[in-house]
């Protein structure tokens, strides 16, 4: 790895005149793999969305030194970070080609689309056999793939990953966190991963931070934190 890529200073974030995120302080490594870990409410999805310009922030968020603090999200889409929320976020009434192409949308058009989506089809050649099909009458496991490989059509500088392991049985969940691996380590995609699975996570990422109320109270290299008591006990289970 290699230099910092995103970092965070006293991030703050706000649905309406409601606080959710108090101060946060983080930062990832190029070409790492980052997990942020906490009980459901403790602000991880909000914290995806403020990267993204989502919500209403205050404090400081830098991509490869750049501040991209309220920048709009198209913006920030172009700067190179892709998002595949929770719930997949797939264009239902479209087909997987289309959903593909729109990943694209920002880039200019031409024979390298049509080479990304090959490369694409490579991590997941299901959604070959599925390419003319209507997306929403994919599984779900084959909607995730598809809403990370719509997000690699970006080429993207970091993926932001919004609990990838949802509603999936445990052997495509297997399939599809060997294949972010692979993608981490062959196509050099940094990834800034929220996962409930907090023993998957940790497995995958090379550094973790816990969150709780909106406030960042442990973080280290994740080999570290899942040998930490608290952690073990609280979300792994033993």
């Amino acid at each position: 790895m290699s230099g910092q890529l995103l970092s965070a200073k006293n991030l703050r974030a706000y649905y309406g005149p409601t606080q959710i995120l108090y101060g946060l302080d983080f930062q990832m490594a190029e070409g790492g793999i980052t997990t942020l870990l906490g009980a459901n409410g403790a602000g991880k999805t909000t914290t995806l969305r403020a990267l993204c310009g989502m919500v209403r922030t205050g404090g400081e968020i830098r991509l490869q030194g750049k501040s991209i603090s309220n920048r709009a999200t198209e913006e920030i889409v172009r700067m190179g970070v892709a998002h595949v929320p929770e719930g997949r976020g797939t264009f239902v009434r479209l087909t997987v080609e289309e959903n593909l192409q729109l990943g694209a949308i920002s880039r200019p058009g031409g024979k390298q689309i049509a080479e990304d989506i090959e490369r694409v089809f490579t991590y997941f050649p299901r959604l070959k056999e599925r390419f003319y099909q209507q997306a929403g009458t994919l599984s779900g496991g084959e909607q995730q793939m598809l809403a990370i490989g719509r997000a690699l059509m970006l080429r993207p500088t970091v993926m932001l990953l919004d609990e990838p392991s949802f509603g999936l049985a445990p052997l495509i969940v297997e399939e599809m966190f060997d294949i972010l691996r692979t993608l981490n380590k062959k196509e050099k995609v940094s990834m800034f991963l929220v996962e409930q699975n907090a023993s998957l996570a940790l497995e995958l990422a090379d550094h973790a931070y816990l969150l709780e109320t909106g406030r960042v109270v442990m973080s280290g290299p994740a080999k570290q934190l899942s040998q930490d008591e608290n952690i073990r006990r609280a979300y792994l289970g033993y």
